[in-house]
């Protein structure tokens, strides 16, 4: 008898274990963070999140390219950023601009475009994604 109930637990314990590692498995996504330096880069930056995207398919999350660095300024030119603004939102890739940056090379922040987030810190903000799970990549 004490033969059966120990299996019986043994089997129920197994199986609930099992059910709760496919459950996490389930719900986690693939989430993507690249900090760049160059606006230029934003093209082969979303067209990696587009093929990302359909590698990954329902455990596809969220991808945020994070702009920092000396050349922040470009994102303040609307005719070179519009395209790159038209194929992120399309990707459903969040463009981040850093708020160090834009303040250290002084850059007027009511210039960045509408479609961009500004975080106070982007390499911070990155290493906080990390810390989330985020796949990183610095270029």
């Amino acid at each position: 008898m004490k033969k059966y109930i120990f299996s019986i637990t043994l089997v129920a314990l197994t199986m609930f274990g099992a059910s709760n590692v496919i459950a996490q498995q389930m719900e986690s996504k693939n989430n993507y963070v690249v900090l760049t330096k160059k606006v230029p880069q934003l093209k082969p930056i979303i067209l990696t999140a587009e093929a990302l995207k359909e590698e990954d398919g329902q455990s596809h999350g969220d991808f945020q390219v994070i702009i920092c660095g000396k050349d922040i300024g470009e994102i303040t030119e609307t005719e070179k950023m519009q395209k790159f603004i038209e194929m992120a939102e399309k990707a459903g890739v969040e463009l981040v601009a850093c708020g160090f940056s834009l303040n250290k090379f002084k850059i007027d922040k009511t210039k960045v475009p509408k479609e961009m987030k500004i975080v106070e810190n982007g390499i911070l903000h990155n290493f906080q994604l990390q810390n989330k799970g985020y796949k990183s990549i610095s270029l």
